[in-house]
């Protein structure tokens, strides 16, 4: 009888000094996998609630509201779909034209003279975006807060460089466009 409680007791202390090997692991050889583990344990033990403006975005609450009172207060159907967008990621098209050179499509360093200038003018009016410049005479505007990008949208339309602007599917000509339907006429 002691010799069998001698044997389990050996095995139980085998098994256990072969597991404190494995945990001793040298931090060079974990692979991606591991961190990835380690991160989900460590998250999961976190006993601190992050606060919602540092949580990832789809981990976020949305602010609810419902329909019928984002109807009630909105003058508009572009006041509506602000409302909906508001504290979601939101993207708005730009098209820039060179009133000088009309016909020119390969104007990337005035697009991202522009593109900046026009940037920093809204983020002096607590607008905040980021913006890449994807083509010649193209650029992406991102803002975190897509209410934002309905009041860029307004400022962008009175800049005399901008052909349109793209939202949500929608475009808007910009006073560039006369310009350059003008110059395709003649």
């Amino acid at each position: 009888m002691v010799w069998k409680c001698m044997f389990v007791l050996l095995i139980f202390l085998h098994f256990g000094l072969t597991a404190e090997k494995q945990k001793k692991k040298d931090l060079t050889s974990y692979t991606d996998a591991d961190l990835e583990k380690l991160y989900d344990e460590w998250e999961e033990n976190d006993d601190e609630e992050l606060e919602e403006d540092e949580k990832p975005e789809h981990k976020r609450k949305s602010p609810q509201m419902d329909l019928d009172s984002m109807k009630a207060k909105a003058k508009n159907p572009e006041d509506l779909l602000m409302m909906s967008k508001k504290g979601q990621t939101l993207m708005l098209f730009v098209g820039v034209l060179d009133p000088a050179e009309p016909g020119r499509t390969d104007i990337r360093p005035f697009t991202e003279k522009w593109t900046a200038l026009w940037q920093s003018q809204l983020y002096n009016n607590h607008v905040d975006l980021q913006v890449f410049v994807i083509d010649d005479n193209r650029a992406i505007f991102m803002f975190k807060d897509g209410e934002q990008a309905f009041e860029a949208k307004k400022f962008l339309l009175n800049q005399e460089y901008v052909t349109e602007v793209t939202i949500e599917g929608q475009s808007f000509d910009g006073p560039a466009k006369k310009l350059k339907t003008a110059k395709k006429e003649l």
